[in-house]
């Protein structure tokens, strides 16, 4: 069993911004990754960035440049800076860790970010 402790999320103006944080713990001991997806209503789930083990990250495109993600490897902690929010970026945002012993991937339970005037 993984748990994770996120939070950040709220409600903000277009151009503005949040910080959103997630810590695991439980039942992985060795996280290859983690990051975070986001999903809208009526839309698929995305992966928005993530931190891997070595140092390197990824990020959608939409996103680079005023998103971006670190880890705190010694806590099992991953935030995501976002700047310059848009309303596009709406949506329940939700943390994940892969697990690099078993690969498998875990899910918290998300946190919602509206970007609304």
């Amino acid at each position: 069993q993984v748990q994770f402790v996120e939070s950040g999320g709220g409600s903000v103006q277009p151009g503005g911004s949040l910080r959103l944080s997630c810590a695991a713990s439980g039942s992985i001991n060795d996280i290859y990754a983690m990051g975070w997806a986001r999903q809208a209503p009526g839309n698929e789930r995305e992966v928005v960035a993530t931190a891997i083990s070595g140092g390197r990250t990824t990020y959608l495109d939409s996103v680079k440049g005023r998103f971006t993600i670190s880890r705190d490897n010694a806590k099992n902690t991953v935030y995501l800076q976002m700047n310059s929010l848009k309303p596009e970026d709406t949506a329940v945002y939700y943390c994940y860790a892969l697990d690099g012993a078993t690969m498998n991937g875990h899910w918290g339970q998300g946190t919602q970010v509206t970007v609304s005037s």
